[in-house]
């Protein structure tokens, strides 16, 4: 969601124990109870209704995944972005553009890996990148995909944006066109938002309507999921497909999973940190229950064929898991894919890892059925 930690940045540090402030007593130091003393404790603990008592507890990397997801279940927390609280709008300014920097590198070597080929343009006023695959099954010759990308609506400006567009276009072999959205702090809602939709609506001048997809992960997936409920409200002609990765599709602090996956998601790490001031700087002070802003609340009748994703430690996988069952619930066609391990977007931490390639598999899948060729 934040600035992109490729997994090629090794992974390594202390442990959450030695993180502790009391690091005269570390909490791995603690001993509980185990066996049946501690199923009677927890038994008495949870005996009657309230908010549920868990023990302190390590959480294994899990042995069900692969030895290359492992280690991005693994990674540290990335401190300079989860704990960022920049003073004012100058600090905001200088620390996107610090993480912007640190990211592009990395970013490069994977399109460079991916083989793709990367167009700077200007779309309808809108900075963005075309991004084109080495190769263009003829299925996909006249399909087109519009990526809005992620960053918590604050992170991730010009090139180093291109991590999502670069895996989409070479995974599933079509043209990808990048919306370089304008974003605070001085770009707030609805700057990004109009963006996005000036891109949509010339997109429908590059490719037949029938053929043309938007894609977007985590505040990306948000805006993606809000250009369609704009386009459905003014008139326009919305995408034939959807496909989102764990969309940031409300901001307010919704869902079951941000207290049950709170400090185990090692990218998100806790709401309370950066994504509520992301969610402050990109709203700026207007009412967050617009649908616009949060399109969980808007009314999904008529979306177009929606994939979404996200993992089974995914800080917000609830508002995923919502925002499917409110468009299953208002008849539309929409597949859950849940990726075992994975916290906040890690199938683009790790584009490489089987289970991310599985994940962008069953998106072109996804193209296949719902497009036009």
């Amino acid at each position: 969601m934040w600035g992109f930690k490729l997994l090629t940045l090794a992974a390594s540090g202390p442990t959450l124990a030695n993180e502790m402030a009391d690091t005269s007593a570390p909490l791995n130091a603690v001993q509980l109870p185990d066996g049946t003393t501690m199923q009677n404790l927890m038994g008495r603990l949870n005996g009657s209704p309230g908010p549920r008592v868990v023990p302190g507890r390590t959480v294994p990397v899990p042995d069900s995944v692969s030895a290359e997801l492992q280690k991005a279940i693994a990674m540290p927390y990335r401190n300079d972005e989860w704990l960022l609280d920049a003073p004012d709008a100058a600090g905001w300014r200088t620390a996107i553009a610090k993480l912007a920097a640190e990211a592009t590198p990395g970013i490069d070597k994977v399109v460079s890996k991916l083989g793709v080929k990367v167009e700077a343009t200007t779309i309808a006023g809108v900075s963005a990148f075309i991004v084109t695959p080495s190769s263009i099954p003829a299925k996909n010759a006249n399909r087109l995909v519009v990526n809005t990308h992620g960053g918590g609506y604050i992170f991730n400006p010009g090139r180093a944006s291109l991590l999502e567009p670069a895996v989409i276009a070479a995974t599933c072999g079509v043209k990808v066109i990048e919306v370089d959205y304008r974003m605070p702090p001085d770009h707030p809602f609805p700057a990004g938002a109009d963006d996005a939709f000036a891109v949509w609506k010339a997109a429908l001048e590059m490719a037949p309507p029938a053929n043309i997809a938007i894609t977007g992960g985590s505040a990306g997936g948000g805006l993606a999921l809000s250009t369609v409920l704009r386009c459905l409200q003014e008139g326009v002609t919305p995408p034939a497909a959807v496909a989102v990765q764990t969309p940031w599709c409300d901001l307010a602090p919704i869902g079951d999973s941000l207290k049950v996956h709170e400090w185990v998601d090692n990218v998100l790490i806790t709401y309370d940190a950066v994504a509520t001031r992301g969610a402050k700087l990109y709203a700026a002070g207007q009412d967050i229950a617009n649908p616009l802003i949060s399109p969980l609340r808007g009314n999904l009748k008529g979306f177009p064929p929606t994939m979404l994703v996200s993992g089974t430690r995914d800080l917000i996988l609830s508002q995923t898991v919502l925002f499917h069952c409110k468009l299953r619930q208002a008849g539309v066609t929409a597949d859950l894919h849940l990726m075992e391990g994975a916290s906040h977007f890690t199938y683009f931490v790790d584009p490489f890892a089987p289970e991310s390639q599985h994940i962008f598999a069953q998106m072109s899948l996804f193209f296949d059925e719902h497009l036009g060729s």
